[in-house]
């Protein structure tokens, strides 16, 4: 989950969908990703997070692979300029 840095909030629902559309776009290129699902929150000034992203890896090493793509690096290199918190929880299942 994000919580983007404060911001006005056009720019800030310009920023979110880009980095949906960002993150949506990696299934394209990254075969390790089995599934990625992207929503953003309803209250775009609440409290709450931003941003949820859920992905599925067969294999831990998958998601490894994931971590350090390149072009998962370059939505990095995005989200770093625009991401105040950020929570994540890896598991299997």
């Amino acid at each position: 989950m994000f919580k983007l840095k404060e911001m006005p909030v056009e720019e800030k629902k310009d920023k979110l969908n880009k980095f949906k559309d960002m993150l949506l776009e990696l299934k394209d290129t990254i075969t390790e990703i089995k599934h990625i699902e992207v929503g953003i929150s309803h209250e775009i000034e609440g409290r709450s997070f931003d941003l949820c992203l859920t992905s599925h890896f067969e294999t831990l090493q998958d998601l490894d692979v994931y971590r350090v793509h390149p072009e998962h690096m370059k939505v990095i290199k995005f989200a770093s300029k625009i991401v105040g918190d950020r929570a994540a929880v890896d598991y299997e299942f």
